[in-house]
């Protein structure tokens, strides 16, 4: 248990330093071409229709995921890490800075 919130405090003192003035992480140029490579085959980012998986487009600003959680950059990033119903997980593939810029690039959306 104890580890459990050494580790959770190092991540969050990453992210605090992983942040820019304006306290977004990661970057959404980036990340769109991170989204087009990896994501782009099943999520469509420029509508709420769905292709495979849901619609992207608006995301951040759902009352609540699919999952019935908040969309915050920690539950979309555990989405993005876990996979769920037919997605795979992304936690081996994409680096943590990779998953970063997709989440800012999401928020853009």
């Amino acid at each position: 248990m104890k580890k459990s919130f050494i580790a959770i405090g190092c991540f969050v003192a990453l992210l605090a330093i992983g942040q820019d003035k304006k306290g977004a992480a990661g970057d959404a140029t980036k990340g769109k071409d991170v989204f087009e490579e990896n994501c782009s085959v099943c999520h469509n980012a420029d509508s709420t229709e769905k292709k495979m998986g849901p619609g992207l487009k608006g995301l951040f600003k759902k009352d609540k995921l699919n999952n019935g959680k908040k969309p915050t950059e920690a539950n979309i990033k555990a989405l993005i890490n876990a996979g769920g119903n037919g997605m795979p997980p992304y936690a081996d593939m994409l680096t943590d800075e990779e998953k970063a810029n997709v989440i800012a690039y999401l928020k853009t959306l």
